[in-house]
């Protein structure tokens, strides 16, 4: 934890960030739409601030800087989404989602880079990340849809979208992320010496990489189910959290048990 060399101006957007991400998590009956959407823009914009920081010497990185990326990327995809979809609910879950990310990745801002390690190597993460961000859309999704569902089930009242609108979202999602995941294991795979330096093996068993292979046949079962066997609802939201709990143990959940529980930083 090193927070003497974090600049003022990192700290400062992190504390706006996490201001009003908190707000609509810890108020939400007394924002309304509106109001709600501003302050989480506003939030967005700080985070990406404070997220700037981590690209600047000596780069950092690690399991708390892994969430904050994912958690920006989901968000941010969650208000440009909301523009189209207005109806969209979970603004108190997701607020609360992005605070605590801000939070934890000021307290632990990772390991520094090697100096072996390649310029591309960001670019390498960036894909990992996006990929992450997309699954991470589809699981809001999947939750939306449950939640939706089981309202309807109790003959509540639905405000929020169709149940055949989110499920189309959580796909496009999944396919968005399958993309993205595809590209980062086969660039980790092909060019591996060239992102972390002389001796880095192509292919190694360890397992992050593992479990990042487990999730992407997960997710290549889910679109294979969707498109030859329809799957859909429940048996298509086991699968994807399925993907998604091992995509997590693949780098986040290792980066965690590294640096947290074991105090290594490799």
């Amino acid at each position: 934890m090193i927070l003497t060399s974090t600049p003022f101006w990192t700290w400062l957007a992190s504390a706006v960030a996490v201001l009003c991400y908190a707000l609509p998590a810890l108020a939400p009956t007394r924002l309304d739409d509106r109001q709600t959407r501003r302050l989480l823009w506003l939030a967005c914009a700080a985070h990406a601030l404070a997220l700037l920081a981590g690209f600047a010497p000596p780069l950092r990185f690690g399991f708390a800087p892994a969430l904050s990326v994912t958690a920006w990327l989901v968000l941010t995809a969650y208000l440009v989404e909301s523009q189209f979809y207005p109806q969209l609910r979970g603004r108190w879950a997701l607020g609360g989602l992005g605070a605590v990310a801000v939070v934890l990745a000021g307290l632990l801002p990772g390991q520094a880079l090697h100096v072996q390690a390649s310029p591309w190597l960001p670019l390498h993460w960036a894909l990992g990340l996006s990929a992450y961000g997309m699954f991470a859309a589809a699981v809001i999704h999947a939750w939306l849809m449950t939640r939706t569902e089981r309202e309807m089930r109790q003959a509540h009242t639905t405000p929020g979208l169709p149940l055949l609108t989110l499920e189309r979202l959580m796909f496009r999602f999944v396919a968005a992320g399958f993309v993205l995941l595809s590209a980062t294991l086969l660039a980790g795979g092909l060019f591996s010496e060239q992102l972390y330096g002389a001796g880095a093996q192509a292919w190694r068993w360890d397992h992050k990489r593992v479990f990042a292979l487990l999730s992407w046949l997960t997710f290549a079962l889910l679109l294979l189910g969707r498109q030859r066997w329809g799957w859909r609802g429940k048996r298509a939201v086991r699968v994807l959290y399925t993907g998604a709990a091992l995509l997590l143990l693949s780098y986040v959940g290792s980066r965690f048990v590294l640096e947290l529980l074991l105090g290594r930083t490799a």
